[in-house]
């Protein structure tokens, strides 16, 4: 990419007291040591990336962090959401503790959200908090699931149920580096960018609907004002509900469905943006079937998922009670209150609320909207 045709770097704070920071977003951040100069100064870094990811940027990285630091390590995790778990969690310990890092180490994520979660997850937890900052390499972290402090793994009987909300020092969103993104993960990132529309901001889907073209073409220009916007919607209702005590779990739109089928097929078999894709879909319909929205938006949403490469339909995860297979799941999700699931519905175009609903309307829709 050349420089002078690049978007101009632009800064997103989130406003959390002392727990404040910024999102960078710009080409050919990643590899500037002026990126990282106003990070607190330490002895070691330890950039943490995946088997996929290192061979691309791990060394543009640590060439950067090398001005900082007098030790710059590397541990290198399996890919994939089937490695987001204890074992794999242990390698990022294991290195830490093996090279006698104290507690002014700074960890650095490498790579999407399974990178990002983990690490920030290691860094709550290592000598009771280190200091950490994220460098998302994907759309669908760029977008979100670097930015908000939200760290976690998996359990094979629900995503994302053992974590802790942990802030980075600094989010740096390098547009270059998804010039390697294939078009699968790209679509996935764009599911979580599509999100921020109907819950937020019907003026940002109607620019996503024109825009998605140059979207999926990787336009750099494109690709920058929909991370900022992303990013800018998401630090407003982070910088409201870091804990996700109320405003923040709006942010979980389409995940109920979507985490239910993620955990149904086992994880890795469709990706996170999948499921969210597909799940919006369904919690459309759901908020069609409560009255809150018409048929026009559903199909309007149904059209966009559509076009951005994404699934529809959900997959049957049972053969004999498919919906029920569905609930067993969606009540293992964090948002359940006493086993009622709650929702994310669409409560008017640009305006999102948290509800339950029954379990045979629920019914209804999983099975008009499963394959």
């Amino acid at each position: 990419m050349q420089a002078n045709t690049s978007p101009a770097v632009a800064r997103v704070h989130i406003h959390l007291a002392e727990r404040s920071y910024p999102i960078v977003i710009g080409a050919g951040l990643l590899g500037s040591a002026s990126t990282y100069e106003q990070l607190p100064k330490a002895t070691t870094a330890l950039i943490v990336s995946n088997t996929t990811v290192a061979p691309l940027y791990a060394a543009p990285l640590a060439h950067a962090l090398r001005t900082r630091y007098q030790k710059v390590l590397q541990v290198t995790l399996p890919d994939g959401e089937d490695h987001k778990d204890w074992p794999t969690l242990q390698l990022i310990f294991d290195a830490l503790l093996g090279n006698g890092c104290d507690r002014k180490t700074v960890l650095f994520a490498l790579g999407g959200g399974v990178v990002g979660d983990m690490t920030g997850f290691a860094a709550a937890s290592y000598m009771r908090g280190v200091p950490f900052v994220q460098v998302p390499t994907t759309l669908l972290a760029q977008v979100d699931s670097s930015v908000g402090g939200k760290t976690a793994i998996n359990h094979p009987l629900g995503k994302n149920m053992i974590g802790a909300f942990y802030q980075p020092l600094q989010v740096v969103c390098d547009l270059d580096a998804l010039a390697t993104l294939p078009p699968r993960e790209l679509s996935a990132g764009l599911a979580e960018i599509i999100k921020y529309g109907p819950i937020a901001d019907m003026v940002f889907l109607d620019w996503i609907e024109g825009h998605l073209e140059a979207l999926m073409s990787k336009d750099p220009a494109a690709l920058a004002h929909a991370i900022q916007r992303s990013c800018e919607i998401k630090a407003w209702v982070v910088g409201q509900d870091e804990r996700e005590s109320g405003l923040r779990a709006i942010l979980n739109f389409g995940h109920t469905f979507g985490h239910a089928i993620e955990s149904g097929l086992g994880y890795g078999v469709w990706l996170h943006g999948e499921g969210v894709g597909c799940g919006m879909v369904m919690a459309a319909h759901l908020s069609q079937r409560l009255g809150l929205v018409d048929m026009a938006f559903v199909d309007r949403l149904t059209g966009l998922v559509l076009r951005a490469g994404l699934p529809v339909k959900g997959p049957v995860l049972s053969a004999t009670d498919n919906a029920g297979r569905y609930l067993e799941l969606m009540r293992v999700d964090k948002k359940s209150e006493a086993g009622e699931i709650r929702f994310v519905v669409i409560d008017g175009p640009g305006k999102a609320a948290v509800r339950g609903a029954p379990d045979a309307l629920v019914r209804e829709v999983i099975d008009a909207c499963c394959a």
